[in-house]
């Protein structure tokens, strides 16, 4: 089979349903969300803690926020890019509280912060211990509500389609590569259909997965960086892979590992080698 969209999402966690909702509000065209398992299985619900943003003014500001995240990162860290977070965080905050994601409040009516490890204000918005799971619900919720979006779920993509799938040669010194959509596995006719798109948005997260203990789940097998390798596009900071700080091990243990909330130590959990 052969299906056309204005825009074809790989990956449903934050960034894909995120990106969906917002191409949606815009009105920009037909929107496909490609989901390998059921919605409600991705990395984005496994989050604890919390979410990063300056918030109460009277203490906190960008300034702070940037540098607390540069320091966290050794200084290694694009700076541009932390900026860029930094300080569109407020507004994205707002965006998710507009599609329903629900973060507790004080008994003032403002957020109720935290602080965790490496942060030198309280600036971490929560829902209890499970904000992750709280902005799926939200996100999956506003994303099943909107008629522009197709959610194809337990849908496998196995191939980003570019020219090279015309007959041209395409290596990694070539200097525009364009892409067309992806080939996708159906799993009810165990078949590869064709999913042709004017824009395609990679949304699939990491390859934690690959390591014996982790604390991301099963799903994290870096099946986008592999898809975009193999297109020879640009894959870069592959040394750098996200593991949650603090999980309660077990020699054997299925991953993922049992999450231990990155707040402790912002109120003075101390991480030990043994």
């Amino acid at each position: 089979m052969i299906y056309k969209y204005d825009f074809l999402i790989i990956g449903s966690g934050v960034a894909g349903m995120s990106y969906a909702l917002k191409v949606a509000r815009e009105k920009k065209g037909k929107i496909c969300m490609i989901c390998k398992t059921s919605l409600d299985e991705a990395n984005t619900s496994f989050a604890q803690g919390g979410v990063a943003s300056v918030t109460n003014l009277a203490v906190d500001n960008f300034d702070k926020h940037i540098e607390d995240t540069m320091i966290a990162g050794d200084y290694i860290s694009d700076r541009a890019a932390v900026e860029q977070v930094v300080r569109m965080a407020p507004s994205q905050i707002k965006e998710l509280v507009n599609w329903g994601v629900n973060f507790d409040k004080n008994e003032q009516g403002d957020f109720d912060l935290h602080r965790e490890g490496g942060h030198s204000e309280f600036r971490i918005l929560h829902h209890a211990d499970d904000p992750g799971a709280e902005i799926q619900r939200g996100l999956m919720a506003a994303v099943r509500a909107c008629p522009d979006i197709d959610i194809k779920e337990n849908h496998f993509a196995v191939e980003i389609i570019t020219q090279h799938h015309l007959g041209a040669k395409v290596t990694r010194r070539t200097p525009y590569i364009n892409c067309y959509g992806a080939y996708v596995l159906n799993p009810d006719t165990q078949k590869v259909d064709t999913y042709l798109s004017k824009i395609t948005v990679m949304c699939t997260g990491g390859c934690g997965a690959v390591y014996e203990t982790t604390s991301t789940p099963v799903i994290s097998t870096g099946d986008g960086i592999a898809m975009v390798y193999r297109a020879k596009g640009t894959v870069a900071d592959m040394e750098f892979v996200q593991f949650h700080p603090t999980v309660l091990h077990h020699v054997g243990e299925t991953h993922p590992a049992y999450l231990i909330t990155e707040a402790m130590r912002g109120y003075g959990a101390i991480l030990k080698l043994p």
